[in-house]
């Protein structure tokens, strides 16, 4: 089915291709976690081996070559890290599917180690977390390889209404591995390069509105982007409490099954998580069935077909007929009612949670912290704005620092209303109405040309409903336009990872689009 895929643009490719970079050949390229277990078992590989094999290809294409510049900085302990793992395998066993495994982490994510937390920023070169995230504990008590962070729009592309997704004054600009003169997306720039070029096994992204699934859609990724409340948020730099998450961006939906897993459970420093409680699961990949959507009521959520590419729309048309065909039943159209009627309701929420939040993990950082406050930061940008400020401003942030407390009348009002138009008579009410098992959508159109003097473009996408209702949402490979990758995403109620993975490994196995980059340098739209 998978030939059925490919459009007809994707026919003119091998003519629009321009001179790219030629990478050699991995030996460990588009593995998946199983396959690496399995190497480490036999004793083909070890953590160790493994580690040195993932660095050795960040120094060839990420540092050199196509240099996408997805990694931001490397972990000077990896080694012996998995060093250390081996020496555990060997006398007591695996701990599990995750040991010895190398992960990338965006770099808004803590870490008490020998690394740096800088959201991207120059503000906090230096700074290093008085403990892990809770993230980062659980990846090391699995017995994952943190082999360093990735890039990121920075301050997770919450700085200015105009920015340009993947760069940061610290990291640069990350470049897409499939035509380097195309964006990643973001805010997970980096993250999603990095792991659609197999520099790591798997990454961890973040987002608040589609700063997961967009940039995996972008590159080519299987990307979750859980419930909030699924996985802990306390040491992430925030932007919204009712709406940040961490979440797997991987190659294939059993890895992002896997990680998942492993990031799950209450933390008592993220209250959110006390609901999670019997709701969430540590193996998520005993849900994936190839068969998953015989059966299964899937509405589509037409309102989200719309993009400049007519080519794209078929494409999506095209995944829609291959659900049908695996034994989904399609309920077309299923529009969310509520969409577009929040006004600026979901904006007004984070610019007053990400002034509360961002106060407050700059606190966390004790005395040494470059910045302490919101308007520390934006006097340091301002005092350094040929760094932090040669494209684009920083807006938002003056517009979160004149917000109040969140004990203000109008933020009360706002996440209300979120909870009622996204929730409550959104996604719920639709899926009711219906009796659906998930919504269908677009995730995003086929990746814009980079554009630092104009700032991003608007594609399309879904991420939206799911994003402000705190709803899971997962985006699964579906197409691709003149070697651009496009994904699909689908999303439903709190806590139904387990269906929404069933669905995404059913749609997968059937059509098995995913590819690995071909880092050409442009390709000629016309």
């Amino acid at each position: 089915m998978a030939a059925g895929f490919l459009p007809e643009g994707e026919a003119k490719a091998a003519a629009a291709k321009q001179k790219g970079f030629r990478v050699r050949e991995f030996e460990w390229e588009e593995a998946g976690i199983v396959d690496l277990q399995k190497a480490m078992e036999r004793g083909k590989e070890s953590a160790r081996s493994l580690a040195k094999k993932y660095l050795a290809r960040i120094e060839e294409i990420d540092r050199n070559g196509p240099r996408l510049n997805s990694v931001i900085e490397l972990n000077p302990d990896a080694l012996a890290i998995a060093h250390d793992l081996d020496r555990e395998r060997k006398a007591k066993g695996a701990r599990g599917p995750m040991h010895g495994i190398p992960v990338l982490i965006k770099d808004n994510i803590d870490t008490h180690d020998r690394m740096m937390t800088t959201a991207g920023s120059l503000a906090l070169l230096g700074s290093i977390p008085e403990r892990d995230s809770f993230v980062a504990e659980r990846l090391r008590a699995a017995g994952a390889v943190i082999l360093g962070k990735t890039n990121l729009s920075e301050w997770a592309n919450f700085r200015s209404n105009r920015s340009t997704s993947g760069w940061s004054g610290r990291g640069g600009l990350t470049r897409n591995p499939y035509v380097l003169d195309r964006n990643t997306s973001g805010s997970s720039s980096g993250s999603g390069a990095a792991a659609s070029a197999n520099l790591c096994a798997i990454a961890i992204g973040t987002e608040t509105d589609g700063s997961i699934v967009s940039p995996s859609s972008y590159c080519g990724l299987v990307g979750i982007k859980p419930t909030v409340g699924l996985v802990s948020r306390s040491g992430i730099i925030p932007i919204s409490i009712s709406q940040d998450t961490a979440g797997p961006m991987a190659r294939s939906v059993r890895d992002a099954a896997i990680l998942l897993g492993a990031l799950t459970g209450v933390d008592e420093r993220d209250g959110y998580t006390k609901e999670s409680k019997g709701k969430s699961h540590q193996d998520y990949t005993q849900f994936l069935d190839a068969k998953g959507l015989r059966g299964a009521r899937i509405g589509v959520a037409r309102q989200f077909f719309k993009s400049r590419s007519s080519e794209a729309m078929k494409l999506m048309d095209r995944a829609l007929e291959a659900l049908k065909d695996a034994g989904a039943e399609l309920i077309d159209p299923a529009n969310i009612k509520t969409q577009g009627q929040n006004g600026d309701s979901e904006y007004l929420g984070m610019l007053y949670e990400f002034k509360d939040g961002l106060n407050k993990y700059f606190a966390s950082l004790g005395p040494k912290a470059g910045v302490k406050t919101l308007k520390e930061l934006i006097e340091f940008n301002e005092a350094n704005k040929e760094k932090e400020m040669p494209y684009f401003g920083q807006e938002i942030l003056i517009q979160a620092e004149e917000k109040g407390p969140v004990s203000d009348e109008a933020y009360l009002e706002a996440v209300k209303k979120n909870g009622r138009l996204f929730r409550d008579e959104g996604i719920d009410a639709l899926m009711d109405e219906n009796r659906l098992d998930a919504i269908v959508a677009p995730s995003g159109g086929p990746a814009h040309r980079t554009d630092l003097l104009y700032g991003n473009r608007d594609t399309g996408g879904s991420s939206s409903p799911a994003a402000v209702a705190g709803y899971p949402n997962i985006t699964v490979p579906a197409g691709s336009l003149l070697g651009m990758p496009l994904g699909i995403s689908f999303f439903g109620r709190a806590y139904s990872e387990p269906l929404l993975l069933k669905i995404a490994y059913a749609f997968e196995q059937a059509t098995k689009f995913r590819k690995a980059p071909q880092y050409l340098a442009t390709v000629d739209e016309g």
